[in-house]
Parts: C-alpha cells; structure tokens; sequence
C-alpha cells in the first residue's frame, strides 16, 4: 500500500490542484501548500519544474505509485510503437487498481489499492491480490460475491461524483466489468489536465 494513503490530500494541496476532483479536497478551500512554507508566494515554474510537476501529478493521481514503478511503465511505454506519452496513459489506466476505481466499485484509487490487496477482486475468475496487475483489453474483472454486499462497494457504486468511461463496460448489480479498449490522454476523465508530454521530457533529458 502507499505510504502516502493518509496523506492523499496533502499531494492535492502540494500540486495547488484538486486532482481526483473530490468535492472534499482541502484545495477547495486553502490554495497554498502543506506545511509552514505553503503560503510562500510562487515563483514561475522552470521547464524542469514543469516536467517535474506534470511527473508528479500523474504518479500522485495513480495512487502515488513509486518512482521505481513509474519509471519502469515509462520504459515499458518507450518501447511500444506509437507516441510514448499516449502509451504511458494506456499503460497507466490498465492497472488493475485504476479500472477498479473507474469501475466505481470504490471511492478512491488509494480505496482500489486496499481493495486488490485484500483479495475481494477477481480477474477472469481467478482471484489477484496485486494492484499493478496488467489487464488486456477484454479482461473481466468482478468484485468477489462474498464482498459485494460492503458499504464502501455500494457507496461507491451509487455515488454521483463521476461516470466510467466509455472503455469500461460494467454491470454494477452484478459487479462486473469488463476493459472494452486501451484509453487515449482524450479518453480518460482526468478532472485536472494532465501532461504526459511534459513527463517524457522529464525522463528523456
């Protein structure tokens, strides 16, 4: 699990956006960062800033995935044919984790993360307990009959926050859903825009 679960909202107050768009978000309110030097006043970012940030932003959205982990999904988007950054964001919204939490089988990604590790979702029948799993387009993923009855799972289900996208195909009295296709940057809801682009360059000076 994250280290930074308890501290999700701090990552929104450092990016100065409310980047899971949750109508909870302290950004709503305090547009400064944490601790005693968040209300500093902010200078222009550098282009390295920018590339750092737009890093940042992408893998706090993920759950805060580990550098180690984003990097290596990097590296695996490089070597696919295509645009890296359209690559990296398809690679990104097949994990297991993002297509429980656009599934809206849970609140949050972090919620996704707990959920897999606990063992209440299956993948084409069989039981995954790891939140980075890749899925292929066509992979079935349900949550487990024994868990389906769980408040955070109907909440969920039920919350008019957000919509599933059009790549996911569920059945939520059933539980099921189903990846139809491998997104694009203009297919995924992103409440805040995010810069795969600018995360490339990161990698790549």
């Amino acid at each position: 699990m994250s280290k930074r679960h308890s501290a999700k909202y701090k990552i929104d107050r450092r990016m100065g956006e409310n980047i899971w768009g949750r109508g909870k978000s302290p950004v709503t309110k305090r547009e400064y960062g944490p601790g005693q030097h968040g209300q500093r006043r902010k200078g222009k970012l550098s282009d390295f800033g920018q590339q750092l940030k737009a890093k940042q932003k992408l893998k706090g959205y993920y759950g805060n995935i580990s550098e180690k982990a984003f990097k290596r999904t990097y590296q695996e988007a490089m070597r696919l044919k295509g645009d890296t950054s359209e690559n990296l964001i398809g690679l990104l919204e097949r994990r297991l984790d993002a297509v429980v939490y656009r599934a809206k089988f849970v609140p949050t990604v972090f919620a996704a993360r707990q959920f897999i590790n606990h063992g209440h979702v299956k993948v084409n029948g069989r039981r995954v307990n790891i939140a980075s799993f890749r899925l292929k387009v066509g992979d079935v993923v349900e949550v487990k009959d024994a868990s389906k009855q769980l408040a955070l799972v109907l909440e969920a289900a039920q919350s008019g926050e957000r919509d599933v996208p059009e790549y996911i195909e569920v059945d939520h009295n059933k539980f099921v859903a189903k990846l139809v296709r491998t997104p694009g940057l203009s297919d995924v809801p992103y409440p805040v825009q995010m810069e795969p682009n600018l995360v490339v360059e990161f990698y790549s000076r």
